[in-house]
């Protein structure tokens, strides 16, 4: 025996009207706590080494905390940075970075002149593709002379700090802070120089803290690799000479394990020319390849400093 239940038109309709407006709440809510992926990852494989590749661009989370903002002042807070920027990356794009200092700024500062990150906001967005095609031609090219296993992300947040530089927060992390004066050359430059440094990171950081002279010689090793990737772009020009009262000033620090002091070195400044950490770090790798032009970017990647120092003869360079 069937039974059936009688129920009115009006009812059904309100039934109706009410499982639609779930649906769209539902809808809403899930749109707004997960990005569409599609508008933030794009992701590819090395076809020899199946090592994968992940490139995470922040823009429209950027997007959707500015928009809260401008709906509520109030919220313009580093709370709600964190929540609605920081952490649906967090994983991909700084978790358990052995660097995470150097992302100190991009993760605690708020960001402000929400007018100019909008603009370069939609100036990543319209060059997405482009952007994407860039950072995997710097990659890929990277990875055929440094193979690795390991999965690497490249992070694109944009930024109105004109000064901040490209880092890779550890291994597989590489942030890009993309402004309004970031090139096309210089995204493949700076790609390869951190994917150096990620691949580094992975296969030799280890426990130890690093010296001054570690510190030289780990970022002059990431420029002799960009070089080596994109032997026509010359991004990091370098003065060959060797300026004795100049290495007067640092040779006493190169032992000390004093990051601050590196950063001095490396960056210049203090009666230090600019960028002269990079510089004489570049000048010890070439001081070694020019003995031993044989080696590859992986021999010449694990070698420690002081064989990079002994066998390249470089202290002789300011006797």
């Amino acid at each position: 025996m069937k039974y059936y239940l009688k129920t009115s038109a009006p009812f059904i309709l309100l039934l109706i009207l009410l499982m639609l407006t779930s649906c769209t709440q539902t809808e809403e809510k899930e749109k707004e706590q997960n990005t569409d992926d599609s508008d933030m990852i794009y992701t590819f494989e090395n076809p020899q080494t199946q090592q994968k590749f992940k490139i995470v661009h922040a823009t429209p989370l950027v997007k959707q905390y500015i928009e809260k903002v401008k709906e509520n002042p109030k919220n313009s807070n580093l709370v709600l940075y964190k929540e609605e920027i920081i952490q649906p990356v967090y994983k991909d794009c700084f978790e358990n970075g052995e660097f995470i200092y150097m992302a100190k700024n991009l993760l605690h500062s708020v960001p402000e002149n929400f007018t100019e990150l909008e603009s370069i906001s939609q100036k990543i967005e319209d060059r997405k593709i482009i952007i994407n095609a860039l950072i995997q031609e710097a990659l890929l090219k990277s990875a055929e002379l440094l193979p690795s296993h390991k999965d690497v992300a490249v992070c694109v947040f944009p930024t109105t700090d004109f000064n901040a530089p490209f880092v890779t927060v550890g291994a597989g992390k590489i942030i890009i802070p993309y402004n309004k004066y970031v090139d096309d050359d210089y995204i493949k430059v700076g790609v390869a120089h951190e994917y150096h440094h990620s691949f580094w990171a992975e296969k030799y950081l280890g426990n130890n803290s690093l010296s001054v002279l570690d510190n030289l010689i780990f970022e002059g090793k990431a420029v002799m690799f960009e070089k080596t990737v994109f032997p026509y772009l010359d991004y990091s020009p370098v003065d060959l000479t060797f300026n004795k009262e100049l290495w007067s000033k640092i040779e006493p620090d190169l032992n000390k394990k004093d990051l601050n002091r590196s950063r001095e070195i490396l960056f210049g400044g203090n009666d230090l020319p600019l960028l002269y950490g990079y510089n004489e770090g570049y000048k010890m790798i070439k001081s070694y390849l020019d003995l031993h032009p044989n080696q590859t970017p992986e021999d010449w990647t694990a070698l420690s400093s002081q064989e990079i120092i002994e066998k390249g003869k470089y202290f002789d360079k300011y006797k």
